[in-house]
C-alpha cells in the first residue's frame, strides 16, 4: 500500500515539474533566440574579416584573433577601456553613496514622503538624450544659465564640454544627477522591510544614529545595495547616449566610452568584425566587475 502511495505521489510531482517546465519554455526559447543567439553570431564574426559593404555577397574569412590583437594595439581602445573603467567606477560610488543618503533622510520624514519621491524620480524617468540636450543647453558657452550665472559672480566660464579638464567630470555629473532616483528608489523599498524594533531595542540600549545606521540598517539592505551595484555597474558600463550628444567621444579622447569607440570605428564603418571582438572584450570586463557584486551577494 505504502508503495503504491508513494509511486502516486512521484508520479504526482513528476507532473508537477513537467508542467513547470512546459510553462518555462516559451520564455526559454525567447531568450535563446534574443540573447543567445545574437551572442554566439558576434562571437563568431570576432574572429572574422566581416564587413558589410565588401561581404553582402560572399563570406567573410576567419582571420582567427587578428581583430583582437588590432583592438589592443588600438591606442583609442586602450583610452577607451581606462575611461570606461573609471567612469563606471566613479559613478556607481558616488550614486550609491548619494542614492543610500537619501533614501535613509526620504524615511525618516514624517510627512511629504509622497511628493519628495514623486520628484526625485523625475530625472530617472527623463530619457538620456532629453537630459543630455537639456544639459547641453544649461551649459552652453554662449547663452547656458549655467555660464551666466558665474558670470554674474564675477567668475570665468568655462566650454564644458570642449575642455579636456571638465569634459569628462561634466559627463559625470550628469549621469549621477540622472541616475541616483534609480538607487534611491530601490533602497527606499528595501528600508521599508527593515524591523522597526531593532532601532527600538538599540535606542533603548543608547545606540546613537550613526550605530544603528552602521549596524541595524547597513546589514539589513547589504543584499539591495550589492543588487543596486551590480544594476548600475552593468549600466554605467555601456554609457553611450550622453557621450554620443555632447561630445562625440572628445575632446582628444578624454570621454571616449568603449561604446563610443566601437560605435565609430565598428558601426559606422561597417566593420562588424572588429566591432564584434570590441564588443566580446567589452561583455568580458562587465562580467568581470560584476563578478565582485555577484560574489557579495552570495557570500
Amino acid at each position: 500500500m505504502r508503495k503504491k502511495e508513494f509511486a502516486r505521489l512521484s508520479s504526482g510531482g513528476m507532473q508537477t515539474k513537467l508542467f513547470g517546465i512546459e510553462m518555462l519554455s516559451p520564455t526559454i526559447l525567447v531568450l535563446l533566440i534574443m540573447t543567445a543567439r545574437p551572442l554566439i553570431f558576434t562571437l563568431i564574426y570576432s574572429f572574422t574579416n566581416y564587413n558589410y559593404l565588401k561581404h553582402a555577397n560572399k563570406a567573410a574569412d576567419f582571420v582567427l584573433f587578428k581583430n583582437y590583437i588590432d583592438l589592443f594595439q588600438n591606442e583609442y581602445f586602450r583610452q577607451a577601456v581606462i575611461n570606461t573603467i573609471k567612469f563606471t567606477i566613479l559613478a556607481v560610488v558616488l550614486e550609491m553613496v548619494l542614492g543610500l543618503l537619501v533614501a535613509v533622510f526620504i524615511h525618516s520624514l514624517k510627512r511629504g514622503q509622497k511628493v519628495m519621491r514623486t520628484l526625485l524620480l523625475l530625472p530617472y524617468l527623463l530619457p538620456a538624450v532629453t537630459v543630455a540636450l537639456s544639459w547641453r543647453m544649461m551649459l552652453s558657452s554662449n547663452y547656458g544659465i549655467i555660464n551666466q550665472f558665474l558670470t554674474s559672480l564675477g567668475l570665468p566660464y568655462y566650454n564644458w564640454f570642449l575642455d579636456t579638464k571638465t569634459a569628462f567630470g561634466t559627463i559625470l555629473v550628469i549621469d549621477v544627477w540622472q541616475n541616483v532616483p534609480f538607487v534611491f528608489l530601490l533602497l527606499f523599498a528595501s528600508l521599508q522591510s527593515v524591523p522597526e524594533g531593532q532601532y527600538e531595542a538599540a535606542r533603548i540600549d543608547g545606540a546613537d544614529a550613526l550605530h544603528q545606521f552602521w549596524y541595524i540598517t547597513i546589514p539589513n539592505i547589504k543584499n539591495s545595495l550589492a543588487l543596486c551595484a551590480l544594476l548600475r555597474t552593468i549600466d554605467t558600463f555601456r554609457l553611450f547616449e550622453k557621450v554620443n550628444v555632447l561630445t562625440g567621444g572628445g575632446p582628444a579622447g578624454t570621454t571616449s566610452t568603449i561604446t563610443q569607440f566601437l560605435y565609430n570605428y565598428g558601426i559606422k564603418s561597417l566593420d562588424f568584425g572588429f566591432g564584434s571582438a570590441g564588443a566580446i572584450v567589452m561583455t568580458v570586463l562587465v562580467l568581470i566587475l560584476s563578478s565582485f557584486y555577484i560574489k557579495r551577494a552570495m557570500g
